[in-house]
């Protein structure tokens, strides 16, 4: 959400010292050899940047938003990709939805209390105005993000997943907000929403930079200014005892594709409902000068009764990275709790 008010401090400089501190960049070469085209797989192949020592160059700030949806429509099922006029089409009616959220005046709540949140915002929430989801699909113009299995469909949840989805509504249904351990890791500002790992599209601050030496590769999203160092020199993991929120990545190079294979994370972050046997294979391609594709193949037999895979485009931005300052301005969190502490209150008034 580079235009909007959240942006703060510029922080693309720490993390670049921080990872050429790990060995010198020396100069990039920008010059490759075209890599073979694909079809509609993925997008069609440029000349792809390197660096110094021949790897690919991924170093930049890459932009992934999309209106393509992690799942296929129910009313697109059996339709893989969208035709070229299908896509813009689609990316127009966004741009005019857009439009007309901005410029209309506000609208009145109904007697029922219902409003168009998107449009007009509610407590609590954005109006239309803070956010930024993208205008386009993916380059492959995909109907779903998903491409595995081939129905663009999440599998089945397993017994156990929801079992656990069961239990836990019925413990907020009796213990809302006890503590703040019983709010959601996204609200407590220690993850965000849709940084990932793995990148999941949606909301606003959809930007994620990269910088690389030959024995680090680092990842910053915008969102909660998450940051990721991967090892690529084929060190231990650490202990499966030692749980971190964004998990415990290592890295390696299969031909001009970086592979990002991460676990141990840290079961509260329960991410889509995952348990803590989750792991995560992203891979990385540089397509030409302003395009990453961008893959991951989610793991959790707890979970899923099998695994899936995603793809999206990440797109060369050249504006800046900014701080999204989430806990310096997190009031929710304790108007959440100090709310439900009157709640009980007068509760126990009543009684």
């Amino acid at each position: 959400m580079r235009h909007r008010l959240f942006a703060a401090v510029i922080v693309a400089a720490a993390l670049i010292a921080l990872v050429v501190s790990t060995a010198p960049v020396g100069a990039q070469a920008k010059t490759g050899a075209p890599a073979a085209a694909q079809g509609k797989s993925g997008p069609a192949k440029g000349t792809v940047p390197r660096t110094a020592w021949g790897k690919p160059d991924l170093e930049g700030t890459w932009d992934f938003r999309t209106i393509t949806p992690l799942e296929r429509p129910d009313n697109l099922a059996g339709k893989e990709f969208l035709t070229d006029e299908e896509a813009a089409k689609l990316e127009k009616s966004v741009v005019d939805r857009n439009t007309e959220l901005d410029e209309r005046p506000p609208q009145p709540v109904s007697a029922g209390g219902n409003v168009d949140r998107q449009a007009d915002g509610s407590p609590g929430f954005y109006n239309n105005f803070w956010l930024d989801g993208g205008t386009k699909t993916v380059g492959t113009h995909r109907t779903s993000l998903i491409t595995d299995p081939k129905d663009g469909k999440l599998p089945p949840m397993t017994d156990a997943a929801r079992k656990r989805q069961e239990e836990r509504r019925a413990y907020l249904r009796d213990h809302p907000a006890d503590s703040y351990v019983d709010l959601a890791a996204a609200n407590r500002c220690l993850v965000g929403f849709n940084a990932g790992p793995p990148l999941s599209p949606g909301g606003y601050n959809q930007n994620m930079l990269i910088v690389q030496t030959k024995d680090y590769v680092g990842l910053m999203t915008e969102m909660v200014h998450t940051v990721r160092m991967v090892p690529l020199d084929g060190r231990p993991r650490v202990s499966s005892n030692v749980r971190q929120w964004s998990g415990d990545a290592r890295g390696h190079w299969e031909g001009d594709t970086l592979v990002i294979e991460t676990s141990n994370f840290n079961p509260e972050r329960a991410w889509r409902g995952t348990s803590d046997k989750m792991k995560l294979v992203e891979r990385l391609t540089r397509v030409d000068a302003n395009t990453l594709e961008y893959n991951y193949t989610v793991t959790d037999p707890e979970t899923w009764t099998r695994l899936w895979t995603a793809s999206t485009t990440l797109r060369r931005s050249e504006g800046a990275l900014y701080e999204y300052a989430c806990h310096e301005g997190n009031y929710s969190e304790g108007n959440i709790l100090s709310g439900q502490r009157a709640i009980e209150r007068k509760a126990a008034q009543k009684k």
